[in-house]
């Protein structure tokens, strides 16, 4: 069964780090653009970050602009995201998701991804 299966949440206090893990399984992240995704109570999911298929290009929500870096291990068949300076208002159920295409325009927006993982909490609070 194909599923992407996020980790690495938790509770940290405001200028913490947090490095989310997209781990795939049943099937290879290689050659899919991946994208980061968080929804915050009562607010609507948004992209956080996206990745093409090398890893050559990358992208960001300007709120996280200097803070998230995302990567990817193609052979560990995983994606990463490093979160630093961590803000209360980063708070919210972060998802990774897989775009079935190499087309890397437009990644931050959700309408592109057919497959998504469960989600894993990030909290931000002292």
């Amino acid at each position: 069964q194909s599923q992407l299966v996020e980790s690495g949440g938790g509770l940290v206090q405001p200028g913490g780090s947090l490095r989310l893990s997209c781990a795939a399984s049943g099937f290879t992240l290689d050659g899919y653009v991946i994208g980061w995704f968080r929804q915050a109570p009562g607010k609507e999911r948004e992209g956080v970050s996206c990745i093409s298929s090398t890893g050559s290009s990358t992208n960001y929500a300007d709120s996280v602009k200097g803070r998230f870096t995302i990567d990817r291990d193609n052979a560990n068949n995983t994606v990463y995201l490093q979160m630093n300076s961590l803000k209360p208002e980063d708070t919210a159920v972060y998802y990774c998701a897989k775009r079935p295409s190499t087309l890397f325009s437009l990644c931050l927006l959700r309408q592109w991804y057919n497959a998504w993982g469960q989600g894993t909490q990030v909290t931000v609070s002292s």
